[in-house]
């Protein structure tokens, strides 16, 4: 059994805080990769919901690297668009702290995804159209093979990006009521 790997862009909001979460597609719908597959509408249910079944997890790598384990995904899903994940850096984890503080740096912006391929078939233009993947992970990687899929956010747990912005506001308005006394 063989492990494929696809990789997309990510596009980057992160804050390198405890609990830090990162957003966005791992893989696009209909769009031809550099190698040319395509990933067709669909193609994660069955391996989504085969894991969910048996309460496991799409595992979240660095470069695909199984002994990097870097954070948990913790939403993984098809949408009409492709395959959206959601998860966390874990701080205590030194391999994560690098990859946020690169994310941040917009060193690294892609992801990637390992899986199985389980049915696929060709087109007229040669291209291989994915129906079926078994996934395993997604992986946060230099070089991505899909540049359009990119992440939507990254960022600190909402909470805190919450606590944030109200400590923000209200050094605003204090430095607004020193000026006027």
């Amino acid at each position: 059994m063989e492990l494929e790997r696809k990789f997309c862009l990510v596009e980057t909001k992160l804050a390198v805080t405890e609990g830090s979460v990162i957003e966005g597609y791992a893989s696009l719908f209909g769009e031809a990769d550099r190698g040319g597959d395509v990933v067709e509408r669909g193609a994660y249910a069955a391996s989504l919901a085969a894991l969910e079944a048996k309460e496991r997890r799409v595992r979240m790598l660095w470069q695909h690297d199984p002994a990097q384990p870097i954070g948990v995904w913790d939403e993984v899903r098809e949408d009409a668009k492709g395959l959206y994940v959601k998860g966390r850096l874990l701080p205590d984890v030194a391999r994560a702290r690098e990859a946020a503080a690169l994310l941040e740096a917009g060193a690294i912006e892609g992801l990637s995804i390992g899986y199985r391929t389980v049915r696929a078939t060709k087109d007229d233009t040669g291209r291989r159209r994915l129906h079926e993947l078994e996934l395993w992970e997604v992986s946060l990687v230099t070089f991505p093979m899909l540049p359009d899929a990119r992440v939507g956010a990254k960022g600190d747990d909402p909470e805190a990006c919450l606590m944030r912005d109200l400590a923000a506001e209200i050094e605003a308005a204090r430095r607004d009521l020193a000026k006027g006394c």
